[in-house]
């Protein structure tokens, strides 16, 4: 038996427990009883579900988003009815800053899986009180970078995204002086090798059929425009402290490699598994402990290919902008990151075209050169949600014009 196996289990937080990474990470944690406790679980809508997760882990505070109380309540009593559990009484939490409450409770770990900029101020709350953070809401340290790093202590945020714990993986390997770049994998989407023109007729149901991976209609669409992997290069530079010109991005359409460092002496270490989750996710919550078996290795005694190409930026100007924005810092990627959750809800209801989500981002940041807002000195978080609103309401503005 492990150390970790003999330890007294973390206690786990989960934020967004309803969504693809909560689900998964409570099937890890109902695989290891021994390794981990949920303390807390918080979930956006789906009071059903997140009560059946609540009594089936016996978690002591659970928390929504959407909804009250007195319908939380009454979810938990039907699911625990369902089980046959009785005398089980958790504390609730319902309202828009439920989550946030949830963060700053005391745990060893909190998994931020919320999808957009809402989960900025969870994580601020759970760096706040000193917890590991297992960062899978890419967009609060994107949106609100300085802020983020400011309240991190080293080694306090763990990387949830394949790609970035793939880098957090690799760099064990060798001293930060020794990279010369990071190369982030794409596995360029359902549309990898067409041509823009080609793109113009894409149908929402296409955007969300991606090869690899089962994900939220956010994410999806945004790994289909690859604004998810722009996202991801601005992540990769705050987490890592790498300048953007050694951040190199590559098509990689089987997804077996997540991601690579290149160090100063030509060598390369990059992390293989296969296209999903649950190694990023365990890792997030276990660090920098390994759960033995939370996934099948990779079948070295089969033939396979893997290929590696170019990124098109003509079809796909989503990661360029990102660069652009990233490096003008501020609150410039808080445009980009609202402005293309504008974009994605009007795509899915039919609004606009699907290479118009990006188009309509480019426009927004455009648009913010002549905001004074733009070129703030010192990032506060009322900077950012100012920010965020803007370029909300502008996209919304553009997506409406005739």
């Amino acid at each position: 038996m492990t150390a970790a196996a003999t330890a007294s289990p973390r206690r786990i937080v989960l934020l967004g427990s309803t969504g693809s990474i909560g689900t998964q990470a409570i099937d890890i944690v109902r695989r290891n009883p021994d390794r981990f406790e949920v303390v807390g679980l918080s979930a956006g809508s789906n009071v059903a579900l997140v009560a059946e997760q609540a009594v089936a882990l016996r978690v002591p505070v659970v928390a929504v988003a959407a909804g009250s109380t007195d319908d939380l309540a009454a979810a938990l009593a039907a699911a625990a009815d369902a089980s046959g559990v009785t005398g089980y009484a958790p504390e609730l939490l319902a309202g828009p800053g439920a989550s946030t409450t949830l963060a700053a409770r005391e745990a060893d770990v909190v998994v931020n899986g919320i999808t957009g900029a809402i989960g900025l101020e969870p994580t601020l709350a759970a760096l706040r009180a000193g917890t590991t953070l297992a960062l899978a809401n890419k967009e609060s340290l994107i949106i609100g970078g300085p802020l983020v790093k400011a309240l991190a202590a080293p080694g306090q945020i763990v990387p949830v995204d394949s790609e970035h714990s793939a880098i957090a993986q690799s760099l064990r390997g060798g001293r930060a002086v020794e990279v010369r770049r990071l190369v982030v994998t794409a596995s360029g989407g359902p549309f990898r090798g067409r041509s823009r023109a080609e793109l113009a007729d894409v149908t929402p149901e296409q955007a969300l059929a991606h090869p690899n991976f089962a994900m939220g209609r956010v994410i999806t669409t945004n790994s289909a425009t690859l604004v998810n992997k722009g996202l991801e290069v601005i992540e990769a530079h705050l987490l890592f402290d790498i300048p953007f010109e050694r951040i190199e991005v590559v098509v990689h359409p089987q997804q077996m490699i997540h991601s690579m460092v290149e160090f100063v002496d030509g060598s390369t270490i990059a992390q293989a598994g296969p296209p999903r989750m649950l190694v990023p996710i365990a890792l997030g919550m276990s660090w920098p402990e390994r759960v033995p078996d939370v996934d099948v290795p990779c079948d070295w005694t089969k033939a396979q290919s893997w290929e590696f190409e170019p990124l098109d930026d003509d079809a796909f100007p989503a990661v360029a902008l990102a660069r652009r924005v990233g490096e003008a810092g501020g609150t410039w990627p808080a445009v980009y990151n609202a402005a293309n959750e504008v974009a994605v809800d009007a795509f899915h209801d039919g609004r606009i075209g699907f290479v118009d989500i990006v188009d309509t981002v480019a426009r927004v940041v455009d648009a913010y050169a002549a905001e004074p807002a733009s070129r703030v000195e010192e990032l506060t978080l009322e900077d950012v949600l100012a920010a965020d609103a803007w370029a909300r309401a502008t996209a919304d503005r553009l997506v409406a014009a005739p």
